[in-house]
């Protein structure tokens, strides 16, 4: 078969590799891209040619583009061992195949390989991707990953570093005025603690993609028992105090993680080891302007987008109109001549912030998944650890 009826035969975006198997046995030919088929514009991409399920390369191959848009420098070429691709622009998006020669038989030449797509990215502006219904969702529920633009793009496509090998493709659909693509994940089947991204493409240049959308962190919790958090001086203070919560954990937890009711980040902060044993981390919220209600988590940096149980929910209330005589955030406390800690009021990270030094947890998705803290990477407080970890 020729490669202009392999190509008329595989009509179907994406559905070309499943559609025109090639049974070759042991001498079935593969085309592969490195270090990644999905290229940057103006990166390079590094092709090769094999043979026996990919254990052997082809020491000469040839090159074939399937739209038969061939670039120039394909035409009439044979390539040894690899062939550089780069600065890769709009024009190498597509899909290839290869055909090589036997090391054995130098004029006996391979069957085609199955196509492999090369997709260029930063075309296109970057599409968003946002979490349905929320940022906490418990275990059990389906959660929904929409990624949408206000460009009409016919195709979208879902990246993760560990849940799919390639890109997952959607279908774009059209919505007010731009498009968007819901991709819908039940949360006690699959294991979301990773980071996703995805792309948008135009329907009548499927391989030419867009920026990668900002990274969404999908976070679970439930994996070690609850940290416990208190305020201090307490969960009622006057306008304008210093407010500083503190959450604790007799697991040894590298990392805290602080949320407030009506908001979707959270802050997240080192953990120290404290005098009584436990592991602990203070967030600094004052001077205090108004409440509310407020949970942590812990983790470790070895699964860190894992994390135990919320802490029990801390309602904190203010009262009173802010002082005008307050100290400053610097200035000693006329009771202890201690410096107040940096203040985080409004829960605002902005400009010149005194808890820049903060931690802000992207976007992210919680959910619920129990298991004990001792089965964690490290052992809780006067308990080992459980071999293998996470």
């Amino acid at each position: 078969m020729s490669l202009m009826v392999v190509s008329v035969a595989c009509v179907g975006f994406f559905l070309v590799q499943r559609a025109c198997p090639h049974t070759g046995g042991q001498d079935k030919t593969f085309l592969s891209a490195r270090p990644s088929a999905v290229v940057p514009q103006g990166g390079h991409v590094t092709l090769q040619c094999h043979y026996r399920r990919g254990f052997n390369n082809f020491t000469n191959f040839t090159l074939y583009k399937d739209d038969r848009s061939h670039v120039p420098i394909f035409l009439g070429r044979i390539f040894q061992e690899s062939f550089l691709i780069g600065p890769v622009t709009p024009a190498h998006a597509g899909t290839y195949r290869c055909r090589g020669s036997y090391p054995h038989s130098p004029t006996e030449w391979s069957a085609l390989s199955d196509p492999l797509a090369i997709m260029v990215t930063g075309v296109h502006r970057k599409p968003s991707l946002l979490a349905l219904p929320g940022p906490l969702v418990k275990s059990g529920e389906t959660v929904t990953l929409q990624c949408s633009s206000d460009t009409v793009f016919g195709h979208f496509f879902l990246h993760s570093e560990v849940t799919f090998e390639e890109l997952l493709h959607l279908v774009g659909e059209l919505h007010g005025g731009g498009s968007q693509a819901n991709y819908s994940i039940n949360s006690t089947t699959s294991d979301l603690a990773e980071t996703f991204r995805c792309y948008g493409s135009v329907t009548h240049s499927p391989y030419v993609l867009s920026a990668p959308s900002d990274p969404l962190n999908i976070v679970i919790t439930g994996k070690y028992e609850k940290p416990s958090l208190s305020a201090q001086p307490g969960p009622t203070v006057q306008a304008g105090e210093n407010v500083i919560l503190s959450c604790s954990s007799r697991c040894s937890f590298d990392m805290y993680h602080l949320s407030r009711e009506g908001e979707a980040r959270e802050l997240s902060l080192s953990a120290v080891p404290s005098i009584n044993g436990t592991f602990q981390a203070d967030f600094p919220l004052g001077p205090a302007t108004h409440g509310g209600t407020y949970r942590c988590f812990g983790s470790f940096r070895t699964a860190p987008y894992k994390w135990s149980d919320p802490s029990d929910p801390l309602p904190v209330s203010v009262t009173g109109n802010p002082s005008r005589s307050w100290p400053s955030p610097t200035e000693p406390s006329s009771k202890t001549g201690i410096p107040q800690t940096p203040a985080c009021s409004d829960w605002d990270l902005s400009g010149h912030d005194p808890l820049h030094h903060l931690l802000l947890s992207p976007a992210s998705l919680v959910l619920q998944q129990k298991e004990c803290c001792c089965n964690g990477p490290r052992a809780c407080g006067g308990q080992n650890s459980e071999s293998g970890g996470l």
